[in-house]
């Protein structure tokens, strides 16, 4: 490993910070695990047809992600912290965290992927790296995110799909494989069909898609470089990654529906 990690994927457009001293520890300490990292990072790929057909879980994209990791040593693992008092069990607490690497005789990091959920996600996650780090349990902790570039690009690529495609009507939109729930079509239809500057569909099916499942209080790399200045998750060593807009590909296929677990979940997400 060089002395400056993650160098090619700079390049690539990932955003990489290192916090509380952890670039010291993974290169001291990690590199092995720094590089496996680095390998599976530098091959995602991301289909338009999937920002679009994935609904607000585990999409195919984070899926891929997580079998490489996984395939790799960074399993997911349940740790379990328990308080004992004369032989007798007070509390326990368990934190599950979905990536884990341990380097025997070295340490144990742990990596969560936040991918598209709400970012009180991120609070939960840094709070369980500061309370497994003061418990010995891990040395450094990961975060992967939507980086600034691929956030800030969302609509251009989605609209961008819209224009390729042709899509001017939610038959349009049907045909290419994708049904909204009742209250975003009503949405979307109310800024077409108004009779003051009425707005074209695929602007406007594109403005209510990428506010609704992308938008600001979801996971992406300013929510958690906010609350990384704030102190959260402090003094745990962490390691901040941004996934770029590069990773973004426009594929030829069509959009898979959302399943109704899916379709429930934006129903209510406003």
């Amino acid at each position: 490993m060089t002395a400056t990690p993650f160098r090619s994927l700079e390049e690539k457009g990932f955003e990489i910070e290192f916090v509380s001293h952890a670039k010291s520890i993974l290169l001291g300490e990690f590199a092995e695990a720094l590089t496996e990292l680095e390998s599976v990072l530098a091959e995602l790929d991301l289909p338009i047809t999937e920002i679009i057909g994935s609904g607000g879980g585990e999409t195919k994209f984070t899926q891929r992600a997580r079998k490489a990791l996984a395939a790799m040593g960074w399993e997911k693992h349940n740790f379990e912290i328990s308080k004992i008092v004369d032989g007798v069990q007070r509390e326990s607490t368990s934190h599950e965290v979905d990536h884990v690497r341990r380097v025997a005789g070295v340490g144990t990091i742990a990596c969560e992927i936040e991918w598209n959920n709400k970012d009180p996600f991120f609070d939960r996650d840094l709070e369980n790296f500061k309370r497994l780090h003061a418990e010995g349990a891990i040395s450094v902790g990961i975060l992967i995110t939507r980086g600034k570039s691929l956030q800030d690009s969302m609509f251009d690529n989605v609209f961008r799909f819209t224009q390729e495609r042709g899509i001017d009507s939610y038959e349009a939109l049907a045909e290419e494989g994708y049904t909204p729930t009742p209250k975003q079509k009503a949405k979307v239809l109310k800024r077409v069909q108004r009779a003051k500057n009425p707005m074209p569909f695929a602007e406007a099916w594109t403005s209510n898609f990428v506010s609704d499942k992308y938008g600001q209080a979801t996971t992406h790399w300013a929510k958690l470089q906010h609350r990384v200045e704030r102190g959260v998750g402090n003094p745990c060593p962490l390691l901040l990654i941004g996934l770029p807009a590069r990773i973004v590909r426009f594929d030829e296929q069509k959009i898979e529906e959302l399943s109704e677990f899916d379709a429930a979940t934006e129903e209510t997400d406003t």
